[in-house]
């Protein structure tokens, strides 16, 4: 399975904010989406992903102001992202090894979704219970 397929499944809507508004203007936005993270995108460029996670640890654990603190000192700037072509494996590779939980989906320079570690373990387990049903059906023969 691809993150295209996986893109096709859950849809391909994609929230983002801009990089000079306030981390709590963006948690607004993150909790009227129900998202646990967000794209940064200035000027139709991918600048940066904010995620609770960041909220949390550059934020919270550090005495800051999400009222006063932009996004842009906070966000993650390098984002790691995928293609639709890219299978599942690869992906949980991805976020395994670097530790992270969404991958912005990048096509001819446009983002074109974003895919989160639930959307690819679902996917994985979907796969899986597909085979066990072709086995079970083929060993029953």
């Amino acid at each position: 399975m691809t993150v295209n397929q996986i893109l096709r499944t859950k849809g391909a809507e994609v929230y983002s904010v801009i990089s000079t508004i306030t981390v709590f203007e963006a948690l607004r936005v993150m909790g009227e989406k129900n998202i646990g993270a967000i794209l940064v995108i200035d000027d139709g460029v991918l600048k940066g992903i904010l995620s609770e996670r960041d909220y949390a640890r550059k934020i919270v654990l550090k005495d800051k102001s999400s009222k006063k603190t932009p996004v842009n000192e906070i966000m993650e700037t390098e984002v790691i992202t995928v293609k639709p072509s890219d299978n599942l494996e690869f992906c949980m590779e991805l976020m395994s090894g670097k530790r992270i939980r969404h991958l912005p989906v990048i096509e001819n320079d446009l983002i074109i979704g974003l895919v989160s570690i639930g959307d690819v373990v679902k996917a994985i387990i979907e796969v899986q219970k597909e085979t066990i049903k072709h086995l079970d059906s083929y060993i029953s023969r």
